[in-house]
């Protein structure tokens, strides 16, 4: 019997009890995501080092197994301001809070501990992979005549995969994504004046690890390390000296605003941007421009950046 990569189901749900399968269901949980890899058994491979008279491998024991899955997701809102996203399980499960205002809003911002952690299902033609107790990084990209994305990877517990049925998704709460374009993507500011936009990445940073133990295994977010990497088209140093502000090390406000119409707004903002050493000046088209590398600091904690949706 062939089975067909491109038939393939993924499900996310948060669990109420870590490492304990929630059960995500078709209906409910589906995920719409692109670029779907799964490494279902990384680990480490232990050599039993047997002495023996004649040549040849040794026997080896599986150990520290674990699930790694990536994937992206397209940067669009709920389509309801003050509802959250069918994406906002995976933003949960990457140390990241949600809090939801009725009819309003929805905030995301980075938390330093009580991670939640997501249960994920990913049903290739009949054969089911499962990720328990799965915690995971994300990249958030904004790119000029390119979809925005949320980029994730998750590690998860492992469970050996069985036979399943493909489950029927329900896509209907993931809304059409906008392109990064000028009309869609509205405003990119540094220190509130505007500059134009090539490409844009929020790094996340977590370190992501397994612990694997005698009576506990776990994965756990040991530590955040967020980044910005962006390129601008360079400007005169009168109206921005990223060189000066390197010097300084000076902190600076960004935000970038993507969406135009109500339930698909999207605003990113960073109250103290770190401008690091430019590394180069690149040109496209014949015009000079900016790779920047910026530093989202913390000012009370927790809030280095918050990602609305209205």
């Amino acid at each position: 019997m062939t089975l067909y990569f491109r038939k393939k189901v993924l499900l996310a749900k948060i669990e109420s009890a870590y490492g304990t399968d929630a059960t995500p269901t078709g209906a409910a949980n589906a995920i719409r995501a692109t670029e779907i890899s799964i490494r279902p058994m990384e680990g480490s491979d232990l050599d039993r080092g047997h002495e023996t008279p004649y040549l040849g491998a040794n026997a080896t024991i599986p150990v520290d197994v674990h699930s790694v899955m990536t994937f992206r997701v397209e940067l669009a809102g709920s389509g309801e301001a003050g509802t959250a996203p069918a994406w906002g399980p995976l933003m949960r499960a990457c140390g990241v809070a949600e809090t939801v205002t009725a009819s309003t809003d929805v905030v995301y911002n980075p938390i330093s501990g009580s991670f939640e952690s997501v249960t994920l299902y990913l049903n290739i033609d009949g054969t089911l992979y499962s990720l328990l107790g799965a915690r995971g990084n994300c990249n958030l990209t904004v790119n000029a005549s390119g979809i925005p994305q949320l980029e994730f990877t998750f590690t998860g517990l492992w469970v050996k995969p069985s036979s399943a049925a493909l489950p029927t998704p329900d896509y209907s709460a993931f809304q059409k994504p906008l392109a990064g374009t000028k009309a869609n993507t509205p405003t990119f500011t540094i220190d509130g004046d505007p500059y134009v936009l090539r490409n844009f990445q929020l790094a996340f940073g977590n370190d992501v690890q397994g612990r694997f133990l005698i009576g506990e295994e776990e994965i756990v977010i040991a530590d955040r390390a967020d980044m910005i990497e962006l390129q601008i088209k360079a400007v005169p140093l009168a109206t921005l000296d990223p060189f000066a502000l390197a010097r300084d090390q000076a902190a600076v406000p960004l935000q970038l605003v993507h969406g135009t119409g109500a339930g698909n707004i999207a605003t990113l903002d960073v109250d103290e941007a770190l401008i690091q050493r430019p590394t180069g000046i690149t040109e496209a088209q014949g015009v000079a421009e900016w790779p920047l590398r910026m530093v989202p600091l913390p000012v009370s904690g927790n809030d280095q950046w918050t990602l609305t949706l209205t």
